[in-house]
């Protein structure tokens, strides 16, 4: 076993005495039937109800509370299968939550349950205990080994610790003021070549299609930061790593028996053995994209070796990395889990977050007006600190944006240990019983809806439906309910506790960069209207996409701002 790898469970002392008076009774229980006198019988039936009570009492003892929750819709997959095709599970846990209370149980495939928590009390305490009595489900970190690798999506405990301390320099404020110019550059390349598209269209506008912009940005200043290495999306560079990375994020396949093996082996993993053409596509795109991080990874090495006293990349500070404690080096094979790790995050869920922003404001003119207007106040071009700090309307539009549109639907984590979750209201049981807290038996799996908390009427309030910027900027637009949400302002977007999103303060400063330029130079609209209808697209993650165009697109009309 890997170091901090949890077995799903560990006994204690008291449940190994509780096995051995158990093999005790048995023994002598067997023992009296053998003798089969009529005192002997009796005794045995003592014997045997002693043993029942015994039973019943371990049980009780670690049992996991049974909480009410929606009937199962299909006899072998439970709910799973209707959550699997909801582009919007968010609400569908938020109703649920309004009828059976802060905590629920939900039935999955195959018979299985997991609780599901609406409650940021309940929320904050598990993820404070993330990686260590709380772990990723098993079908979960196989997916996540098979597609990108062992790295720090997949480690838990003490490896998780590690590889977190081997990446963290690479992302804290001190590295993101640095590389904030670099960022600024790539997304200068984007204002230059939308300006060339509308100079060559001649009519004074042009439409294009924003999520691909926004997934060229997204990784070229990426890889320009944290690689030293520019993959050339925004001048057109034929590039083998967007085609990698797209196949990732596709769609999942109509086909039903891929559809249903999918589905089956995010609880039972051992199916993922079944060979179907998405099986193979992965394990194809894993190859390809393995060999695209080693020449990521020789780049950097050598860039050491011609420049070692200037800024280390990120592969170089892994490179370099190694265990305080054991003075182990990181593997190259660790090295190349990281890379392929960042790089889909940066590439998916930043893009996506970039992609519903502009979204946003080109269906609310109102918001797009308000926020050129405190953009073009400034003068010049402000600095990382001021973009972080001096821009109230601007930082207001990105927290809306991460609330609306989280990148992560779903938090779900097994428990490793018997625990006890304090709930911030009561709910009831099965049985009717009223409870402050539920009792977790270790192998529960217990699961947070990002959206369904971010969204949340009951700690939001009755508008928290709406993309409203303004709350952030009112005294009591953050409600108290919200406030008790421990993640970072409030939201659960980025996570809390030991697994939070290392890069968030990267993904923040890219999105402010992103929104600063383009709406300082340019007016965007929906190409059809401020009512076109825009749905999310389910692949590894939710990608936005107007209904009725072919792929996944998000065309706006883009004219030059002219004051």
């Amino acid at each position: 076993m890997k170091i901090g790898a949890r077995a799903p469970h560990c006994p204690s002392q008291r449940e190994m005495d509780t096995a051995s008076t158990l093999v005790r009774i048995y023994d002598t229980f067997q023992a009296l039937v053998r003798s089969a006198s009529p005192v002997d019988v009796a005794t045995g039936l003592a014997a045997l109800w002693a043993l029942r009570t015994v039973i019943q009492a371990f049980r009780k003892r670690f049992r996991t509370t049974r909480l009410r929750g929606p009937k199962s819709t299909s006899l072998l997959f439970g709910v799973a299968k209707d959550l699997f095709a909801s582009s919007d599970t968010g609400t569908i846990f938020e109703e649920w939550s309004k009828e059976y209370g802060v905590a629920y149980e939900v039935p999955m495939i195959f018979g299985k349950k997991r609780i599901v928590l609406c409650d940021p009390k309940a929320a904050a305490y598990l993820l404070s205990k993330d990686t260590w009595s709380y772990v990723g489900t098993t079908g979960a970190k196989e997916h996540m080994s098979r597609t990108i690798g062992k790295g720090l999506f997949w480690s838990e405990g003490e490896s998780h610790r590690r590889q977190r301390r081997s990446i963290a320099p690479s992302f804290n404020s001190t590295t993101v003021r640095k590389l904030s110019p670099a960022i600024h550059k790539t997304v200068d390349k984007v204002k230059a070549a939308w300006e060339a598209n509308i100079d060559a269209d001649g009519s004074g506008s042009v439409v294009l299609d924003v999520e691909k912009w926004m997934h060229y940005v997204s990784l070229d200043s990426f890889g320009i930061a944290g690689f030293s290495y520019d993959f050339g999306s925004l001048h057109g560079k034929p590039n083998s790593m967007i085609s990698v990375l797209d196949a990732f994020g596709a769609p999942s396949s109509p086909n039903f028996w891929d559809g249903t093996v999918l589905l089956i082996s995010l609880f039972y993993p051992i199916i993922l053995n079944v060979p179907t053409s998405r099986v193979a596509m992965f394990t194809k795109l894993r190859a390809r994209m393995s060999e695209i991080c080693e020449l990521l990874i020789d780049s950097a090495a050598k860039e050491q070796e011609e420049a070692p006293s200037e800024r280390v990349s990120t592969i170089g500070l892994l490179l370099k990395a190694e265990d305080g404690v054991s003075g182990r080096r990181v593997t190259r094979e660790e090295v190349m889990a990281q890379i392929r790790t960042l790089l889909f995050a940066s590439y998916e869920t930043t893009a996506i977050m970039m992609t519903w922003a502009l979204i946003e404001i080109a269906r609310h003119p109102n918001v797009q007006t308000k926020l050129r207007e405190e953009l073009l106040s400034f003068g010049e071009e402000p600095s990382y600190d001021q973009l972080t700090t001096g821009f109230p309307y601007l930082d207001a539009v990105v927290q809306e944006t991460l609330r609306v549109h989280s990148a992560v639907q779903d938090l779900i984590r097994q428990a490793s240990e018997d625990d006890v979750i304090p709930l911030s209201e009561p709910v009831q049981t099965r049985s009717g019983e009223v409870v402050d807290s539920i009792a977790v038996k270790c192998g529960t799996e217990i699961g947070i809806s990002v959206p369904g908390m971010n969204r949340s009427e009951a700690i939001w309030g009755p508008d928290a439906k709406m993309y409203r910027p303004e709350r952030w900027l009112e005294p009591d637009g953050v409600t108290r309910k919200a406030q008790e949400v421990r993640g970072y302002r409030h939201l659960l977007t980025f996570g809390d506790g030991p697994r939070a999103c290392i890069g968030k303060l990267f993904a923040i400063a890219e999105i402010k960069t992103v929104l600063s330029v383009v709406v300082k130079n340019f007016v965007l609209e929906m190409r059809d209207g401020p009512d076109t209808k825009v749905e999310a697209v389910r692949g590894i993650t939710l990608r936005p996409k107007v209904v009725g165009e072919d792929g996944i697109k998000v065309p706006m009309r883009i004219r030059q701002y002219k004051g």
